[in-house]
């Protein structure tokens, strides 16, 4: 700027401040305005100074972006959207201006050098990074600083604010690309003109005002519609990194200023026609790819639209209308007809249907009684409610089904991956291939050379290979949502189409969890009751189906201190001093031979009372083992049940395997031997003694009604208990593998047939860009399909 570097002003005679900037010492006016610089480069802000318009006042403040980022520092502000995760910082961030997987890997590998954090995940489909982090190591303002200096913005993800930066997104593409077409149909009309094969007694000074016009028409769509390439080239070479944006700009740099070099030198052809239809086309098929990003991840956005904004809140003044996010337990809520539910609640007043589809993918409504839980962002259909909040918002059900969802979409199986490895070396090799091409042809054809070279470049653009991934896992656990599937990790679209053994427990998966005491028998001198009363304390804390078989006979009056859960065999626990035991015939009453489901009470003496209890089987059982007995798929029942039960239960179905009595360490010990045997294992279950086997499968499921203990252990979760579920999944996911097959198979296959005719001189260059901008739609559109199953 000739004056001082941050402000602009006269730098005074004999001032020697300064400071190194991108290797050159950048002189300043006074120690404010080096005071502030050092701040704005401390905090990863430096492409500031790229960027700026005009220069900075003068030492008195740090710029507003500087300004915005440290907002973010403070804990007020944080509370909306950073969670607390294994004693870290999580965020989901939206990002603007990914184009492809290489941006991704840029983000990726430079947060990754940033001290403090520890996770760093991009998904270029939905446009999101998850970020972890340790905030006593780094602030949040300079993670996000750390964004801009790569040249990316990056703000936490809030569905608002998501759907207003897309729209803003769209506006531009739209302009741009009406700036591309007009231009382009213009230089396409003035380009006939030039065809001597039309006009071939054109006057050489109307041919040359001819090509000048072109030039003129062709500069707004070469400095404003192809902007975001070149800024996407240069973003990736300035940080040592290959994109695709990067041979798409080179070709379009090029052949522009090669047209400039024949229009002034009045020699060779021009191409400006190629450039400006070149830069439409492309714009075209980025807008389409984003509006196709954009409906690949609809589930995630509508979900987000659905949690509530406000609730009406019963007080002692009357009823108030508040921030839904506000709200915490212990409060009361007023819920109209139509309305949706603000918060998970228990019902206190009322009974009515209530609209559970956007988290289970049941569109039929389900009844609800006082006492019954119901969901933040369901709909209440029939009558008015008045509800007890049990969590606030943000541990609400809906908000752990968005987390986990955005986990998923933000983890990168093995196959996206190797994607994104491959088109970041199919962009190194492409160079390579088009400088070869190049040189070639100067020793065949000088005059073609060039031109050769830039359909080398234009055809083989890797927009369709880096595509290829990413859209289809996106739309697949999209599908899989809406089908009432959550994946939370991302090998579960990996993993399910190779199982070839389904591994399920018996109470509360295959068996409906409604578990009843059918009958009491009294082993020592107590009350029926008495011993009825023990049991529900001793359980009083526990979810497992069993365990709320007792809640009718709870007794507010008998507390338990001491309380044990023994894994695969029961609870224990002090009441009035004295220790007592509920569990399995095998841990307490080991010399009984039980034909029925029982479970046993027992003091230090011995067994008390025995009670049989009942579990019908869910209705959709018989189907599912039928269909998997149908698919090749063997079936296995894994129970810590020691009752004649599983037996029948099997045999009722018709299982191939029945292992029953087995404790958490057996069940693991079944899944190691079925490994070792070559099976690739599906396990399913829903409690707290299945959590360890979830964890060690090759891929497992936990039912809706499961344990938060199963919930997290498990790879995915059925969002309503129905087991049909699993083929669906199965189903879909082998339908993605088969369209990730797919894409590979047209982008490769294009690239070869492509590459080798245009190193011919077969392919000229408009035809090139038109082969290209297909390539990726069909790719597009062919991911697209998974979401119709």
């Amino acid at each position: 700027m000739g004056g001082c570097f941050h402000c602009g002003e006269t730098i005074p005679t004999g001032s020697t401040y300064q400071l190194e900037l991108e290797g050159l010492n950048q002189p300043f006016c006074c120690p404010g305005c080096l005071a502030v610089a050092d701040t704005i480069i401390d905090c990863g802000l430096g492409s500031y100074y790229q960027h700026r318009s005009a220069p900075a006042p003068k030492a008195d403040a740090v710029p507003d972006e500087l300004k915005q980022l440290q907002h973010y520092d403070l804990a007020e502000i944080q509370q909306d959207f950073v969670s607390d995760k294994d004693n870290l910082k999580e965020v989901q961030l939206s990002i603007t201006g990914l184009s492809c997987a290489a941006c991704a890997w840029l983000i990726e590998r430079h947060l990754a050098r940033v001290p403090g954090v520890s996770l760093i995940q991009v998904n270029t489909t939905t446009e999101r990074a998850r970020l972890r982090w340790h905030d006593k190591q780094v602030p949040l303002s300079q993670l996000l600083a750390a964004f801009a200096d790569i040249g990316y913005q990056a703000r936490p993800f809030q569905p608002h604010q998501h759907e207003q930066a897309y729209n803003r997104e769209v506006k531009s593409y739209l302009l741009r690309m009406g700036v591309a077409g007009i231009a382009s149909m213009q230089v396409m009309m003035v380009a006939l003109a030039l065809y001597e094969d039309l006009f071939p007694g054109t006057d050489a000074d109307l041919v040359e005002y001819f090509r000048w016009i072109s030039l003129w028409l062709s500069i707004p769509v070469m400095t404003y519609s192809a902007l975001p390439f070149y800024r996407n080239a240069w973003r990736g070479l300035k940080n040592r990194a290959l994109n695709m944006d990067l041979p798409v700009s080179l070709a379009m740099v090029f052949a522009f200023f090669a047209s400039v070099y024949a229009t002034v030198t009045q020699t060779g052809d021009v191409y400006y026609e190629c450039v400006s239809m070149f830069a439409f086309l492309l714009l075209t098929g980025r807008f389409l790819e984003m509006r196709a990003k954009r409906r690949a991840s609809e589930t995630t956005a509508n979900l987000t639209l659905l949690v509530p904004m406000l609730a009406r809140l019963e007080t002692e003044a009357g009823e108030q209308e508040v921030a839904a996010k506000t709200l915490h337990p212990g409060q009361t809520v007023l819920v109209a007809p139509g309305s949706q539910i603000p918060a998970d609640a228990q019902i206190l007043d009322g009974s009515t249907s209530v609209d559970e589809s956007m988290l289970t993918g049941e569109h039929l409504p389900v009844t609800r009684h006082p006492g019954d839980t119901v969901f933040a962002g369901t709909t209440n259909v029939e009558a008015p409610l008045r509800l007890r909040v049990l969590r606030p918002l943000a541990d609400a059900r809906v908000s752990e089904i968005l987390r986990a969802q955005d986990d998923a979409l933000a983890e990168k199986p093995r196959v996206a991956i190797l994607a994104d490895q491959l088109s970041r070396y199919f962009v190194a090799a492409l160079l390579l291939v088009t400088l070869a091409t190049y040189v070639v042809w100067l020793q065949l054809d000088a005059d073609k050379a060039f031109w050769v070279m830039l359909s080398v470049l234009v055809a083989t653009c890797p927009c369709a290979l880096s595509l290829a991934t990413p859209t289809a896992l996106t739309v697949a656990t999209s599908r899989l949502s809406r089908s009432g599937v959550l994946v939370r990790r991302a090998h579960v679209l990996d993993t399910l189409p190779k199982v070839t053994r389904i591994v399920f427990d018996k109470t509360g998966t295959l068996t409906r969890g409604e578990v009843a005491v059918t009958s009491v028998t009294l082993l020592a001198d107590l009350h029926e009751l008495q011993v009825l009363a023990m049991a529900a304390a001793l359980e009083a804390q526990s979810e497992h189906p069993i365990a709320r078989a007792f809640r009718p006979c709870r007794d507010e009056r008998l507390q338990v201190s001491e309380r044990q859960n023994r894994v695969g065999r029961g609870v224990s626990g002090l009441i009035d001093g004295t220790r007592w035991h509920l569990g399995s015939g095998a841990w307490l009453a080991p010399d009984n031979q039980d034909a029925e489901l029982c479970v046993y009470l027992a003091n230090e003496q011995g067994p008390v009372a025995r009670f049989e209890l009942t579990d019908p089987l869910r209705e959709e059982a018989d189907a599912l083992i039928r269909d998997c007995r149908e698919q090749g798929i063997a079936t296995t029942i894994l129970t810590g049940d020691s009752s004649g039960q599983a037996e029948r239960v099997a045999e009722r179905l018709g299982v191939d395997t029945l292992i029953k009595h087995a404790s958490p360490d057996d069940k693991l010990a079944y899944l190691r031997s079925c490994d070792q045997a070559g099976e690739i294992c599906l396990m399913v279950g829903d409690g707290i003694n299945d959590a360890p086997v979830l964890a060690g499968a090759h891929v497992s499921f936990a039912m809706a009604g499961g344990t938060d203990i199963a919930k997290n252990s498990a790879d995915a979760i059925m969002l309503a208990d129905d087991l049909r579920h699993i083929l669906t999944a199965r189903h879909i996911s082998a339908r993605c593998r088969r369209v990730i097959k797919q894409n590979f198979s047209w982008a490769l296959g294009y690239n070869l047939v492509i590459l080798p005719l245009a190193a011919m001189g077969q392919v000229s260059p408009w035809f090139a860009m038109i082969g290209m901008s297909v390539s990726s739609l069909i790719v597009m559109t062919n991911s697209l399909r998974l979401s119709r199953l």
